[in-house]
């Protein structure tokens, strides 16, 4: 059978049954790592890889294999708008204090809500701080919670998180830019955003306004699984087939990461480049007879766009 690529998200709330939660033991395998590219003299990418009971941090190790635990793990892209806006320093303290918030949660809170009021707390975070030192400052941020056989993916900006699952790829995010709002209203052809001289324009950002409105949408994982998440260093240079071929082909998740920067960083390495890949094995059931990935996905809250939007550089 073929390997496709699509996008399961339309920008319009979906409710629908889906199925039961699963409930048996699975875990994570895992790898991130951010590279500046070629181009750039900073890194202003962030990533992070929590276990949320305590555990693994992703730092100095660039592979782990996590269980998941009563409270879950985080997984999380953020890129930095550069130069005078201080995107290094933004997007560190998005993931810094997306982590912290997550970690210091209630377990009794809805996870929906957890994410969203953390993503808050992190966004406030940049906010403050770019208004006590007269800094504007932003950064974008794609995070996927994982928990209980189900994976909340929030969205803002213009990072991704895909889904593969049994050789299709899936874009589990929709981006918060320019570019994708025309390719939305059919003014440009989705081939023609990687090359637009306004592809850099997102709608949003953490701490670049004073609201943010999170786009977050719930999975219900199947065995076999593997989540990417990345920052638009990558897409500018690889097409979603090619992600998913270099994932499928690797047969590791620290492999994946580093033959995916590698590759962009041979087509130019424009922009900072960060990847996150998540391998799922253990308990979870696989995919049924028939069952689409959109019978597993649901939209929770999506995003409008604002009438301002930010330019990263």
């Amino acid at each position: 059978m073929a390997a496709s690529s699509q996008n399961v998200t339309d920008d319009k709330t979906v409710t629908k049954s889906l199925p039961p939660l699963a409930t048996a033991p699975f875990y994570l395998s895992v790898a991130g790592e951010t590279d500046v590219g070629k181009e750039r003299e900073k890194n202003e990418d962030a990533l992070v890889v929590a276990d949320l009971n305590g555990g693994t941090l992703l730092g100095s190790v660039p592979h782990a294999r996590l269980d998941v635990g009563e409270r879950g793990v985080l997984l999380a892209v953020s890129d930095g708008m550069g130069g005078a806006q201080a995107g290094e320093v933004a997007s560190a303290l998005v993931v810094e204090t997306l982590t912290r918030a997550m970690k210091d949660a209630s377990p009794d809170t809805p996870r929906d809500a957890l994410m969203n009021d953390a993503i808050q707390r992190a966004h406030r975070a940049v906010w403050d701080t770019a208004t006590r030192e007269s800094k504007k400052m932003g950064a974008t941020l794609t995070a996927v919670f994982v928990h209980a056989g189900q994976a909340f993916i929030a969205e803002v900006g213009d990072s991704r998180a895909y889904l593969i699952r049994g050789g299709h790829l899936c874009q589990l995010t929709h981006d918060q830019s320019m570019v994708q709002l025309l390719v939305d209203s059919g003014v440009i052809e989705p081939d023609q955003a990687a090359e637009s001289p306004i592809r850099n324009i997102i709608l949003q950002a953490m701490g670049n306004q004073p609201n943010v409105k999170v786009a977050l949408g719930q999975l219900q994982l199947r065995d076999r699984d593997c989540l990417v998440l990345c920052s638009d260093g990558l897409t500018v240079h690889l097409t979603d087939d090619e992600i998913r071929d270099v994932v499928l082909s690797s047969g590791r998740p620290e492999i994946a990461t580093k033959q995916l920067i590698d590759l962009a960083n041979e087509r130019g390495g424009k922009d900072n480049i960060t990847v996150v890949v998540a391998g799922i094995g253990g308990g979870l059931v696989a995919p049924a007879t028939g069952e689409t990935i959109n019978d597993t996905f649901q939209v929770l809250t999506t995003f409008e766009p604002p009438g301002v939007p930010p330019r990263k550089t």
